[in-house]
């Protein structure tokens, strides 16, 4: 089992985003190409954000820190501290209103089976 403080991540990810030209800096907590869920704690300045992008899979934006907005379509929705936001299976992009912080939850679609793990002899 590991264990994460996301305070403390979300805290060095934001000084990150301060000293980066683009404004956010990202981190996978957990997950990767061998597993079907995958979390991204993602920290964004004020006025930055994730442009308009299709949805991979069933996903969660949990507001951490900042204020963000979750756009899609004619559809917005306001995330605060604390607010869990379901991400809509359509093209949606996020913004930060104040620097902020993210945790991307997603489950990649289960027709992509993750690799198996080689059987061992006995």
């Amino acid at each position: 089992m590991d264990k994460i403080s996301l305070t403390a991540l979300a805290r060095h990810e934001l000084g990150h985003a301060r000293e980066a030209a683009s404004g956010r800096s990202a981190a996978t907590v957990f997950g990767g190409h061998e597993h079907h869920l995958r979390q991204t704690l993602i920290a964004l300045l004020a006025g930055q954000g994730l442009a308009e992008h299709d949805s991979p899979g069933e996903a969660t934006l949990h507001v951490l820190e900042g204020r963000v907005l979750l756009k899609s379509g004619d559809d917005s929705w306001n995330g605060s501290p604390g607010d869990l936001l379901t991400i809509p299976d359509a093209r949606h992009s996020v913004d930060a209103i104040e620097d902020s912080v993210i945790l991307l939850t997603v489950v990649k679609s289960l027709d992509s089976q993750p690799p198996q793990q080689p059987m061992l002899p006995a």
